[in-house]
């Protein structure tokens, strides 16, 4: 709930501001919140785990539709894509570094007793859970497969 009393105050900044690509970001999680308060089961709430989720996923399309946008060579629109990124990240937590999350997944290898990358399904499913809004799917997977290999 938190999050979407930050949420509007940010949103209240940005329309006096008139700063275009936050109002847009913005406009956005409010929406996310909305429906995700709205949802099956939700009971009008969302936890702050959900939030995370939800922040981290919107970032993730974005990302996704930037790389896709410069692939076809639309920088107008991959540009648009970016500026929400920011907004967005704004609101989930620090981000690890390369050496933090060898380290977090090192731990995480251990306490599994991972030996080889056939256990890797076993770390993802843990790393994945103690990492969310920590770091990107991506980069996780990508750290435990090298992990596993040595």
């Amino acid at each position: 709930m938190a999050l979407e009393q930050d949420i509007m105050t940010h949103l209240k900044e940005a329309m006096k501001a008139k700063d275009e690509p936050t109002l847009r970001a913005l406009r956005a999680i409010k929406a996310e919140i909305i429906k995700a308060k709205v949802e099956p089961g939700a009971h009008g709430e969302i936890t702050a785990e959900g939030e995370i989720k939800m922040l981290a996923k919107m970032a993730k399309e974005r990302r996704d539709s930037a790389d896709l946008y410069l692939k076809q060579s639309r920088e107008d629109l991959a540009k648009k894509e970016q500026e929400e990124i920011a907004v967005i990240e704004k609101f989930l937590p620090k981000q690890l570094t390369q050496e933090e999350l060898n380290a977090e997944i090192g731990k995480i290898i251990a306490e599994v007793g991972a030996t080889s990358p056939a256990d890797m399904g076993k770390v993802m499913g843990v790393a994945s859970k103690a990492l969310a809004g920590k770091a990107d799917g991506r980069a996780i997977s990508t750290t435990v497969k090298e992990l596993l290999a040595k």
